[in-house]
């Protein structure tokens, strides 16, 4: 599996790229191996607000539907548009073109409440 070291990540699954003020967001690789094949996504819309460690909205897989958290607060300036007709990107390619949101972010230092990829990967159970 895959954890980009650029990446901050939660323990709910998320990841987040921060450049300046803004952040992309989707879900690890770890998460949709567990999920299995994505179905349907169900995101916010553009201009929605998000809360560190929210709900913002559900994936499903064809073994079960989960809910997902951002990993930081703001306001969301864009979704990924091609989830709707494709969801298995997020399979294929979850932290390039399986991404979920782009947002502004309310306040950059709740970055710091985020893990690195080192410590992410201890949350995850041992196989």
């Amino acid at each position: 599996m895959q954890f980009p070291p650029e990446l901050k990540y939660s323990k709910e699954h998320e990841w987040a790229r921060i450049q300046s003020n803004r952040a992309v967001i989707g879900i690890t690789d770890y998460a949709q191996d567990q999920l299995g094949d994505v179905v349907f996504a169900e995101l916010p819309e553009v201009g929605a607000e998000v809360a560190q460690f929210g709900r913002f909205g559900t994936i499903e897989s064809v073994k079960a539907a989960s809910d997902l958290f951002s990993p930081l607060s703001g306001v969301v300036k864009a979704v990924n548009k091609k989830l709707e007709d494709h969801p298995e990107l997020v399979n294929q390619d979850p932290y390039g073109e399986g991404w979920m949101l782009e947002i502004e972010l309310a306040d950059p230092g709740q970055a710091d409440k985020l893990l690195d990829a080192e410590h992410y990967q201890h949350t995850l159970p041992s196989e």
